[in-house]
């Protein structure tokens, strides 16, 4: 009885010798790269996930997902809860057990089982692609052409949402062949325990459920008789309980109220984000607008292999053509039937997400399941290029052009290494200086910073490293050794004579030439990312600015050169680097401002460039003195207008509204003043500063709306007030918020809190205003 299973695995493992040595190949070859990674922005949302669905199970309740939340977390949102935990929970299981505390130690665990689950999706795509071909070759190719995507290779270790997706999408394709296949209610009901963990990981798994269901009902209508639609229906139905039960058992979220909270999932995923960056050909698009129509093809272009490409077009052209010979095939069970459900899915995916203008972002990642179809489809091209009708040429042209594409990709990872994530093809102009990143997002991970940060430590063995620290660093800090990683110390305060480091970030390009002693990460002939040397470097800046004449002499002084605003002040005390300003460019054309909102710069409603930002994220103190530089845009400009929020601002904002009777009053009074309105509370508490905003302007005409605010069907112009104000020095708030320049209707504000609105006025805008 024990040797038959026992040569079973002797017949497996000598049939596909070759996939267990490339598996070995790619273990070692992940091993060996691993450390050389850095951390994602959205790792810190995916392991809360993962803490609090293990939280949940420990028994602390509704509390552990409270945690997901941006009252918590500024970096987490209220959606983070319905995140799929069938790879996070086991990743923060993992850690607990371990016993893992130190954060190299976390994440290098992360990244090892993430890669490793990706590994596992090769090893699907082999036995996929094994059933519906035949043949080692060919599985092989197809393993190696799903590994070696340059970009899904990076992905493979710091992306534990979209990769996984992808791993698990292609494990939801092999599981619906074979059950299509077999057609048989054990086949059917492991289909569904696949599409349900599937939609675990992101609700977008549903595609996979309806077309599942779609094609039994195909079936359905082609059944022979009473007993084959019995069965038919028995398999759909059981199909449809075991996803559904699958989803719900792998999803803790939705325990308490199942129905409630997965309608209030599907709420939060078709409304995602609004306000996000897409630098598409040079352009930065508006999400809700919708992506052009040439929005995805061209990023899947441009970043996956052509000859991968090329073979996909191939096989979707043969089996569209077969589809088109054979109409009825296209009806019934059987292979053609689910190699046009391959072309179908990305197709039909793309010109949705087109037509109901989805949010899509960070290039085409969120599609990436979309691979899983587009990889079988370049094997189906491969398969009939190399068949036994074609002639000889033929089969070694496509042998030559399937090496050629894996030789290519594998140099490309090598020549590029560790940024794969921003690999592009040759299609785009990868070698002018600066040209590929002011066109295309190539680094909005930032985990290029792991690598520059490596360097320094790596030049530096011994002392004290100053460093700025804005968000990306101290992420990517956590994946270095702790005797580097506690080697640096963070500060916005410089002294000459020391060896300090300063991330250029708030737009700022890294300055060409580089200064001697900038370190920097680059990929082809961009530079990704770049720390420089801030007395150097504001040191420069400084000299040049005092050789202009300033635009503003204030507690700050505002000196323009070139395409740059400098900010000067002398003994400057540390007090300072936490200053707030305000930058509004007035264009000389109104029409050369774009309607959406760029990396905290806002381009409208208010028919000028408004920019916010910190004295800290822009500058720093450098002996004593305080440097800090703004990029201005490229259009021509009217006027500039700059300063700071502060109590001086404050009182200079409530005496200009002395005296005039407010529009409201309310916990706040509301004045209208110069197209803005001002916010004065005389008695005002450390909390009443503290808390939010809300400004809701609503438009005499809902059409006069721009993209951003065209889902609430009003102006949403929400604030804080030390980013529109401040308190003064006798305990007043007040703030000034500028109003659109669009015709208003009415105005509600207001303030609120997690708990919901605090107080709020409503009032007609006044006639002849």
């Amino acid at each position: 009885m024990t040797r038959a299973p026992a040569a079973s695995l002797r017949r497996l493992a000598a049939a596909h010798w070759p996939l267990a040595a490339l598996c070995a190949l790619f273990l070692l070859a992940g091993a060996l790269v691993v450390d050389d990674y850095g951390v994602a922005l959205d790792e810190v949302v995916q392991r809360a996930v993962g803490k609090a669905a293990l939280d949940y199970l420990a028994g602390d309740g509704e509390r552990a997902f409270d945690q997901l939340s941006p009252t918590v977390h500024p970096q987490l949102k209220d959606s983070d809860r319905y995140y799929g935990v069938v790879l996070e929970a086991p990743l923060a299981l993992v850690e607990r057990a371990l016993g893992l505390e130190d954060s190299r130690d976390v994440h290098l665990a992360r990244h090892v089982l993430t890669h490793l689950f990706f590994l596992a999706g090769g090893v699907v795509c082999y036995l996929l692609v094994h059933r519906l071909f035949g043949g080692r070759m060919l599985a092989l190719a197809g393993m190696a052409l799903f590994l070696l995507h340059p970009r899904l290779y990076a992905h493979s270790f710091f992306n534990s949402k979209d990769i996984p997706f992808l791993v698990m999408f292609m494990v939801a394709l092999y599981l619906a062949h074979r059950a299509f296949r077999r057609d048989t209610l054990a086949a059917f009901l492991l289909c569904g325990v696949g599409v349900g963990l599937l939609t675990n990981f992101r609700l977008m798994g549903i595609v996979l459920f309806a077309t599942v269901l779609l094609l039994r009902a195909l079936d359905l209508q082609f059944a022979s008789g009473r007993e084959e639609r019995r069965r038919i229906l028995l398999t759909a139905a059981a199909f449809a309980l075991a996803a559904g039960l699958t989803l719900l058992a792998s999803l803790p979220v939705l325990w308490t109220d199942p129905a409630g909270r997965f309608a209030e999932a599907l709420r939060f995923a078709a409304d995602r984000p609004r306000i996000v960056y897409n630098l598409f050909r040079g352009e930065w698009l508006y999400a809700p607008d919708g992506p052009p129509f040439d929005y995805l093809p061209v990023w899947v272009g441009i970043t996956t292999p052509p000859a991968t490409l090329l073979l996909a077009l191939v096989g979707a052209v043969v089996l569209a053509w077969c589809g088109v010979r054979r109409p009825r095939a296209l009806l019934r069970n059987g292979p053609l039937r689910f190699g046009l459900l391959l072309i179908a899915l990305p197709v039909v995916t793309v010109v949705a997400v087109t037509v109901l203008g989805s949010t899509v972002y960070d290039g085409w990642r969120l599609l990436y399941f979309l691979y899983a179809p587009l990889l079988l489809l370049a094997v189906a091209g491969l398969q009939w290029l190399a068949g036994p009708r074609r002639g000889r040429w033929m089969r070694t042209g496509a042998y030559v052009l399937a090496g050629a594409a894996v030789a290519v990709t594998l140099v490309s990872l090598v020549r590029i290494h560790p940024h794969q994530n921003s690999y592009f093809t040759a299609l785009v102009d990868r070698t002018t200086p600066e040209r590929l990143a002011s066109r295309y997002d190539v680094n909005y991970w930032n985990q290029s910073a792991r690598d520059v940060l490596a360097s320094i430590a790596a030049d530096l063995p011994s002392g004290e490293i100053v460093l700025a620290v804005p968000r990306r660093i101290p992420r990517n800090r956590q994946v270095l050794p702790r005797d580097d990683r506690e080697r640096f110390a963070s500060a916005h305060d410089f002294r000459s004579g020391e060896r300090n480091f300063y991330e250029l970030r708030g737009g700022q390009p890294c300055p060409a030439p580089l200064p001697d002693g900038a370190y920097v990460s680059r990929v082809y002939a961009t530079t990704l990312y770049c720390i420089v040397d801030p007395v150097a470097y504001f040191g420069d800046l400084r000299r040049e600015a005092l050789a202009t004449a300033p635009l503003r002499r204030s507690r700050f002084n505002a000196h323009r050169v070139g395409n740059v605003l400098i900010y000067l002040r002398d003994g400057c005390p540390p007090a300072d680097l936490d200053a707030r300003f305000f930058l509004h460019v007035h264009p000389a054309d109104p029409d050369d401002l774009p309607s959406h909102q760029e990396l905290g710069v806002y381009r409208e409603p208010y028919g000028f460039e408004r920019r916010e930002f910190r004295f800290a994220g822009f500058g720093a103190r450098i002996n004593g003195d305080c440097v800090a530089v703004v990029p201005l845009p490229d259009y021509p400009i009217a006027r500039i207008e700059t300063g700071q929020y502060s109590p001086e601002s404050a009182d200079a904002a409530r005496l200009a509204v002395a005296g005039a009777e407010p529009l409201a009053r309310a916990h706040f009074n509301v004045f209208l003043k110069d197209r803005a309105l001002t916010y004065v509370r005389d008695a005002c508490s450390a909390d009443d500063a503290a808390t939010r905003f809300f400004l809701h302007v609503i438009p005499a005409a809902e059409g006069d709306l721009p993209g951003r605010h065209r889902d609430h069907g009003f102006g949403n112009l929400d604030f804080d007030l030390p980013w529109r104000g401040a308190r003064t020095d006798d305990g007043a708030c007040v703030a000034v918020a500028p109003l659109p320049v669009w015709p208003i209707a009415a105005i509600r504000t207001g303030q609120f809190d997690e708990t919901g609105r605090l107080w709020e006025t409503e009032f007609a805008w006044p006639d002849g205003r």
